[in-house]
């Protein structure tokens, strides 16, 4: 049984991928570190804003609208 990516392992994956080269490059280049892991932290918070809200983790927005049994 082979593993198939879905689109939020691949957020995650971005997320990692983004920060570790923000220190990457504060680390092998001349490039300070107070200045790379922002930027790269920048990129990790769009690709959070993508995940969340461009593409959602829900089907329709009415789906946002249903009562939830459990807190009533």
């Amino acid at each position: 049984m082979s593993y198939t990516w879905q689109y939020y392992d691949l957020v995650l994956l971005g997320i990692v991928v983004s920060l570790g080269s923000g220190v990457a490059v504060g680390q092998f280049t001349a490039l300070p570190s107070t200045t790379t892991v922002p930027v790269a932290g920048l990129v990790a918070i769009a690709i959070m804003g993508h995940g969340l809200f461009v593409n959602g983790p829900v089907d329709a927005p009415r789906d946002l609208a249903e009562e939830v049994e459990t807190l009533n």
